[in-house]
């Protein structure tokens, strides 16, 4: 039996006829509805529907003074809070697009990015001087919005461009996606997936530019819930779970790493919630049965799509014990249709493996300035019977089972995540290529204790330290495309057609201790070579020495998330993340642990 859609044209107009028409429009339902109800709550502060609302209509104005006008973009780069809501808010209202960039991205990056998009106004927390756009922080936008009258926000469409959010682009320039208004309501308006309402409370822990924000904050503010806006930095699955109990969460989005940390942190905690969404990478069996079985009041969904069609594409409701079994990806969700295509794009029998399109109300406009990368990816839809639909090519492959679900089997070209960010390996391998010093590269995504994680082989006359090649490509790269273990070779093995050998690259063994820039030096306690084991084990290198730099030897966030987890079970000492990056190696970790050095409060 072959099957061509999941979800019937039916649900797509009874969608397409929702009472609101854009973002704004669905918020203001909500504040007008019920205007003292808590909205937003970020610490000690609490922000109510009502102030939400007026608090983000100055802002607006104060945009539209600053120049702002519809269909502009806006430059947000800011950590978590709950300022960046009110600001996010503000910029749709005033008929813009939200463009946010991560605060801790290179400033070359920060700037191809800015060059590309365009945007009208940059808004920053610190004052920042660079060149192109207008540059602003929120504080000097804020203090001009106490002085104007809030206008009538500007009547935005469905089609209108709620906001762009860049990707890793496989040409190594990052490809900014246009997602419409509409997009976002098909995501968190009457999903079968997600039903939710006022009582609800989300958790905002996604960074603002990752698109599974778009679910935190919308889910929450455009059905009547509450917003709990986590801390800014890198939390550890312990602060993650207690804020859940704290703030009483009831629905939860991890991405697939940290959700496996947090499962394997204890679910105590995690007890109130009524749905937890994973997703952004390959779930494992395993941490899927634990989940199941130690919270039976929760409904646990595997959440898979990509950026180009709003977040999420397919959901599964996992139920059941997986086993052995991978875990689906479950069935398209409200609003979309999904195609399992072989190589003519026909329909493939179900059970074969085909590539998986997307269509439906979730599709992105394109990418921002790139028609011809636009029509590559977003194709004419045969299948819908309405002129002008469209589908877009994933690239991942699939195969519908029995039960209808659809089983994810990987990609069809080289694209992967890493840390639930989307990662094209070419854009790493340009990079390196900058370096003076390399005349060839090529990276691959290699299974690892954390999911994958990047390994970069790279070809030169003489070995470069890896700390060099670490800084080079932090200069450009931000830290998720920066291989975690860099390899050299005198050349890259070809195929019998010229082209790189990936797979022989693959089968060769890593190196001991890479090119590290400490020389070996064993442990001398017996802390410390427990701590050397387990770096040893995460990071997969077979020696670690006391005086290794944790992050030149390949470590990340993700990793130190679950080292200082690891720690503070065996020895009972809570040593927090932003300690360890301070004390990087085995032999200060180990003098924080025995008390030999203090730890200090994290600087405000």
């Amino acid at each position: 039996m072959t099957t061509v859609s999941t979800t019937s044209t039916m649900e797509e107009r009874t969608l397409d006829a929702a009472p609101a028409r854009s973002v704004v429009d669905a918020f203001g339902q909500q504040a007008r509805k019920n205007p003292g109800a808590v909205a937003v709550t970020d610490g000690a502060r609490v922000l109510s529907y009502g102030a939400l609302d007026q608090s983000s209509a100055k802002l607006a104005t104060a945009l539209r003074a600053a120049g702002v006008v519809p269909g502009d973009a806006v430059g947000i780069v800011l950590p978590r809070s709950a300022d960046l809501v009110v600001l996010l808010l503000a910029v749709l209202k005033a008929g813009a697009a939200y463009l946010v960039l991560d605060p801790h991205t290179p400033d070359s990056r920060r700037d191809t990015i800015l060059r590309d998009a365009g945007p009208r106004i940059v808004i920053t927390e610190e004052p920042v001087a660079a060149p192109g756009s207008s540059w602003t922080t929120l504080a000097e936008l804020t203090a001009r919005a106490e002085h104007v009258d809030a206008t009538e926000a500007i009547d935005v469409g469905g089609e209108d461009t709620a906001y762009i959010a860049y990707t890793s682009g496989s040409t190594g320039t990052p490809k900014g996606v246009v997602v419409p208004h509409r997009a976002v309501l098909r995501l968190v308006l009457g999903a079968r997936f997600l039903p939710v309402g006022p009582e609800d409370v989300f958790l905002q822990l996604a960074p603002a530019a990752f698109d599974a924000s778009t679910l935190e904050f919308w889910g929450a503010l455009l059905n009547g819930g509450r917003l709990v806006v986590a801390p800014a930095g890198e939390l550890r699955p312990t602060d993650v779970t207690a804020l859940v109990r704290e703030e009483k969460v009831t629905v939860l989005w991890l991405t697939a790493g940290l959700f496996h940390q947090v499962i394997e942190a204890g679910s105590r905690d995690l007890t109130g919630l009524r749905i937890l969404i994973a997703g952004g990478d390959v779930l494992s069996p395993s941490h899927v049965d634990k989940a199941i079985e130690a919270l039976p009041s929760t409904t646990v969904l595997n959440g898979y799509g990509p950026t180009e069609n709003t977040t999420f594409t397919c959901c599964a409701v996992l139920d059941r014990p997986m086993g052995a079994r991978s875990v689906p990806i479950g069935h398209a969700i409200t609003g979309t249709r999904v195609y399992l295509l072989d190589e003519h794009g026909a329909p493939v029998p179900d059970g074969e493996l085909g590539q998986i399109f997307a269509a439906g109300l979730g599709l992105a406009h394109g990418y921002l300035g790139a028609p011809a990368a636009t029509a590559d990816r977003f194709l004419p839809d045969p299948f819908s019977g309405v002129p002008g639909d469209r589908m877009y090519a994933t690239g991942d492959l699939g195969r519908r089972l029995p039960d209808g679900q659809i089983e994810f089997a990987g990609r069809n070209d080289r694209q992967v995540k890493i840390r639930g960010f989307r990662v094209e390996p070419a854009e790493i391998e340009a990079a390196l290529r900058t370096h003076p010093e390399v005349y060839d590269a090529a990276v691959l995504a290699l299974p690892s204790g954390t999911g994958h994680s990047l390994v970069a082989y790279y070809a030169c006359d003489d070995t470069i330290i890896t700390a060099g090649l670490r800084a080079h490509l932090g200069e450009t790269l931000p830290p998720y495309l920066v291989p975690g273990r860099f390899v050299r070779l005198d050349e890259l093995p070809l195929t019998a057609n010229g082209k790189v050998d990936r797979d022989a690259l693959a089968g060769l063994p890593l190196p001991e201790r890479g090119d590290l820039s400490t020389d070996y030096r064993a442990p001398g306690t017996p802390l410390e070579a427990w701590l050397a084991e387990l770096w040893a084990d995460l990071l997969q290198i077979d020696r670690i020495g006391v005086d290794d730099d944790f992050f030149e030897a390949g470590g990340h966030s993700l990793v130190a998330v679950r080292l200082t987890t690891e720690i503070s079970e065996a020895h009972d000492v809570d040593v927090p993340t932003y300690a360890f990056y301070e004390n990087p190696s085995v032999a200060e970790l180990a003098a924080l642990i025995d008390g030999e050095t203090s730890i200090e409060k994290e600087p405000r």
